[in-house]
């Protein structure tokens, strides 16, 4: 049971409520970029609206007997550069709104660090913790049943997001590759590396937060070494992140999950922290510092802060009590438009998440470039070459905000807009 929608005009606009719809802040944010783009109003028309979104109720069989009906999405923004990228998240509160903002994140942040894809998002509206490793496993297997007939390794590829892991990527393969009755393992990035995984690709998102960090700070005529982080979002991203930083020389002061956090300004071990969460699971009753919600991690002194769940943390409401001398984005969209200014004209740096983590699909584009030529890299090559995209694109930008006397986002989004604007009008308008 599914719907394939390629009708801009059928789309319903998202209440312009701020901080509440993210489509409504990714629209807001291209608004801005085609205003000093000054895009053709026909251009910026049609890089408003995803290309397609499929919708899709699916019957999934759980262990007790009974059928549930699941709705998944999968949204492709725009492929004018290349085959459409993104995650696929498995979250309660998915929706339309949010899968199209993610898709239309990603399009911008291909385009920013120069690789060769299109952006794309999909989910599921469930509850991952609530089900069982078999039910997850129906359940993937039906959504890329379902989903199929817009995936590919030159149409859509997807990934891992919030909610979802490499043996989910893997399930997804495996799916798609029993219908073609072949492997295809470039159909997916993220896997796990005995089937056509990276090495380097599940710490790479973590790893470039880190990376471009250092870069913002080296700009600042700073190091990383002594630096107080606060992270929020401990997963897969954010607990990365932490080791990385800690490791360089930082000293993380507190971080936070979805059910609390800890802060300790002396500094947090992180390893530590990594083994006690593993035994019950419970980041704020570690006992390695003070309990912490993950609202009040946000207002923490510290020199970085790092909003690495999801979106919408940074708001209009509080973006007056952050006291972070940079924010460094980890998540998608997690500062709103009205926050951004506030945080601007408070004279606090942030570096956006179109570039700040934009080492997950950096390394995903190495994965399918691997799959594609059954020819793979060791770490240490990885690693190199992603640093060298991430430094190099973050120059750009950074280059981009001086000459132009603006902020690190709208420096970033004109040149991901343009390229994708370009690449667009070079194109033409079939027929």
């Amino acid at each position: 049971m599914s719907t394939l929608t390629q009708t801009p005009m059928s789309l319903s606009l998202p209440l312009p409520i701020e901080g509440i719809n993210p489509y409504q802040n990714a629209l807001k944010q291209l608004d801005t970029a085609a205003r000093y783009l000054e895009l053709d109003p026909g251009l910026h028309e049609v890089l408003k609206y995803p290309q397609s979104e499929l919708t899709v109720n699916f019957p999934v069989k759980m262990d007790n007997g009974t059928t549930r009906v699941f709705t998944g999405y999968r949204v492709k923004h725009n492929t004018s550069r290349g085959p459409s990228k993104g995650g696929i998240r498995y979250s309660p509160n998915a929706s339309i709104d949010e899968i199209r903002a993610l898709a239309m994140w990603m399009t911008w942040k291909c385009a920013i660090v120069n690789i060769p894809f299109g952006g794309a998002k999909g989910g599921v509206i469930c509850d991952p913790r609530e089900l069982s490793m078999n039910e997850k496993e129906r359940l993937t297997r039906r959504y890329a049943s379902e989903i199929s007939i817009i995936l590919g390794p030159n149409t859509d590829i997807p990934a891992p997001d919030m909610g979802t892991n490499p043996q989910i990527m893997a399930w997804i393969m495996d799916t798609y590759s029993m219908a073609q009755g072949r492997t295809i393992p470039a159909v997916v990035t993220g896997k796990p590396v005995a089937i056509g995984g990276s090495e380097g690709r599940n710490e790479a998102t973590g790893r470039g937060i880190v990376c471009i960090a250092r870069e913002a700070v080296k700009e600042m005529g700073l190091s990383l070494m002594g630096m107080k982080v606060a992270i929020q979002g401990f997963g897969n991203v954010g607990g990365i992140a932490a080791l990385i930083f800690q490791e360089a020389g930082a000293k993380v002061v507190a971080v936070s999950d979805a059910f609390g956090g800890v802060y300790n300004p002396a500094g947090i071990d992180i390893p530590s922290i990594k083994h006690l969460m593993g035994q019950d699971g419970k980041l704020g009753e570690c006992g390695l510092g003070e309990r912490i919600t993950p609202k009040q991690l946000l207002e923490l002194p510290v020199d970085l802060l790092i909003p690495a769940a999801i979106e919408n943390q940074i708001t209009a409401e509080n973006a007056g009590r952050i006291r972070a001398k940079m924010v460094i984005e980890g998540a998608n969209g997690p500062t709103t438009p009205d926050a951004d200014v506030i945080l601007r004209d408070r004279g606090i740096i942030l570096i956006p998440d179109v570039l700040a983590n934009a080492g997950g699909v950096v390394v995903s584009y190495f994965e399918w470039v691997q799959d594609l030529q059954f020819f793979f890299w060791q770490e240490a090559e990885v690693i190199a070459k992603m640093e060298a995209i991430l430094i190099r694109s973050y120059a750009e930008v950074s280059k981009m905000a001086q000459t132009q006397g603006i902020d690190m986002r709208l420096a970033a989004y004109l040149i991901g807009v343009k390229r994708v604007a370009d690449a667009t009008t070079i194109r033409g308008i079939y027929p």
